[in-house]
């Protein structure tokens, strides 16, 4: 490899229309101005799921701020992210943005607390959720856009990266996903997208922490090292300003240094076993997208901040322990009562199971048409 090279375009997805990563499950009208991927962009955005994300809790479940993060405004950030980190590194963009914005897609509502109580209530009957799984299932199933044929039709380069950009299936645990080169690491686009979604919430959460009074700014600073030291930078070159907007600045300098991070380390990984080409990539034994040992450090430190001064807090486990209520609840009603489901999905009862099919119901909700279903149920049985 040209040690001068700065970038990584050799090992990139090419996008070309011979690429089996461009190829789709149906023929699609060509767009000569339109990448596969770009399309692809355009028909996840136009998705009923991903407008749904507006719907659905990223932190806060009571919602009590316009300004918290919802769903989709953290799938944006994320795809802003993505596509810089891609584009820096000479990667292919539109299939990094198109893996970005449909990262989420698969969460149900309440964000990780209905996502346990989903899993624990399908663990009952011997099945497990799994959001990546389920997003692949609404891209190839759920979505009804189209006349010839159900779901989005996406290339196998995004249904892919759906599966695999945050973790790894075999075949034998996941017979039903042979379809989507298991036995190979993904493309470097998919691979930076955890990392992506991971700079993205670290800076979120801490925001909207603040914003919810949950968080102090001095704590943060005490706690976290990398926002203490972008802090002390930012306050260096602003003495007198307001310590709120000395805090958003160091909040995106925060981010910056961690996007910068990913970017350096992507390309001396790579560098550094010799790829020079995506079959390589995807052979090696380790993904090549890291950050490096001091960001990594930095990184957990955060996460365990993050977890012990915010998402376990009082405040927030008070709201956990009612959505994964609402979500058990739900699901043992429907369990007792299937002719209570709408039609269309007591339909599929026989061909998917009982079980699954409420979880897919519920997992498709917004928090608010949740709360309207579960008030709706225990009025009904009040009668």
């Amino acid at each position: 490899m040209d040690g001068k090279k700065n970038d990584l375009r050799d090992c990139a997805v090419t996008g070309d229309a011979k690429d089996v990563l461009t190829q789709r499950a149906y023929a699609a009208p060509a767009r000569p101005r339109h990448t596969a991927f770009r399309r692809d962009c355009e028909r996840i955005v136009q998705a009923r799921a991903f407008r749904r994300l507006a719907g659905k809790t990223q932190v806060f479940t009571s919602r009590a701020s316009d300004h918290f993060r919802s769903r989709l405004t953290h799938t944006i950030e994320v795809a802003q992210i993505a596509r810089n980190v891609a584009k820096e590194l000479g990667l292919n963009e539109d299939l990094a943005e198109a893996l970005a914005l449909a990262h989420d897609i698969g969460h149900p509502p309440f964000g990780h607390a209905g996502e346990r109580a989903l899993d624990e209530c399908l663990k009952r009957h011997g099945l497990r959720f799994d959001h990546n799984i389920h997003a692949l299932r609404i891209v190839e199933h759920f979505e009804l856009r189209y006349a010839a044929h159900r779901g989005l039709n996406l290339t196998l380069g995004v249904r892919e990266g759906i599966i695999k950009h945050s973790r790894d299936y075999t075949v034998a645990q996941y017979p039903e996903l042979a379809g989507y080169l298991l036995d190979s690491r993904p493309p470097l686009e998919a691979q930076l997208i955890d990392l992506a979604d991971e700079i993205a919430y670290l800076t979120a959460d801490l925001d909207d922490g603040v914003e919810s009074g949950l968080l102090e700014i001095y704590h943060i600073r005490e706690h976290v090292d990398l926002l203490g030291e972008c802090y002390a930078h930012v306050e260096r070159q602003h003495a007198s300003v307001d310590t709120k907007y000395l805090f958003y600045e160091a909040l995106q300098r925060m981010q910056n240094v961690l996007t910068d991070d990913l970017i350096a380390t992507t390309l001396a990984n790579t560098r550094a076993m010799g790829a020079e080409s995506l079959e390589q990539v995807r052979a090696y034994p380790e993904r090549l997208a890291t950050f490096s040992p001091r960001a990594e450090s930095q990184r957990m430190q955060e996460k365990h901040y993050l977890n012990e001064a915010l998402y376990t807090c009082r405040e927030l486990s008070l709201e956990h322990e009612k959505a994964e209520q609402v979500v058990t609840d739900l699901f043992n009603f429907w369990i007792a009562e299937p002719d209570e489901l709408p039609a269309g999905y007591l339909d599929q009862v026989e061909s998917e199971g009982l079980a699954r099919v409420i979880a897919d119901y519920i997992a498709g909700m917004t928090d608010s048409f949740i709360l309207l279903q579960y008030a709706q149920v225990k009025r009904a049985l009040r009668r």
